[in-house]
């Protein structure tokens, strides 16, 4: 459950409709998600993460699967249930198949451990990585 209201289109002010809009339009899509719900009523905030996500997400030297997987796979490490699904769904979207996301889960948990084993010995750094 939220902690704040999520403003829906038609209740939304100008500008929030304008991020709204620009959502559907780029995703091709015909509604709005929670996320962007909830961080609507900070219009700034949304409008900032959301132009943030469209350069971060956009083309580049990595292929739209991977930025989607590499956004499942920190999700799964951050925890967040919101971000695991939906960016699962992205992937999906973009050709993620049950094989690929049994990969990611696997890269997932054996960095979590060996970062953790790392961490916990407090190793150093070997020099030929610098």
């Amino acid at each position: 459950m939220s902690i704040v209201s999520l403003i829906e289109y038609e209740d939304a002010s100008d500008d929030v409709r304008a991020v709204y809009d620009d959502i559907m339009a780029t995703r091709n899509i015909d509604w709005i998600n929670n996320f962007w719900k909830a961080l609507a009523n900070d219009p700034v905030s949304l409008k900032r993460t959301w132009e943030s996500l469209k350069q971060v997400m956009g083309p580049g030297a990595l292929d739209p699967l991977v930025k989607e997987m590499l956004y499942v796979a920190i999700s799964m490490s951050n925890d967040c249930d919101y971000c695991i699904h939906s960016h699962t769904a992205a992937a999906r979207g973009k050709g993620m198949t049950d094989e690929m996301l049994m990969e990611v889960v696997a890269i997932v948990g054996m960095a979590n451990e060996t970062n953790k084993l790392v961490g916990g010995l407090r190793v150093p750094v070997d020099d030929v990585f610098l």
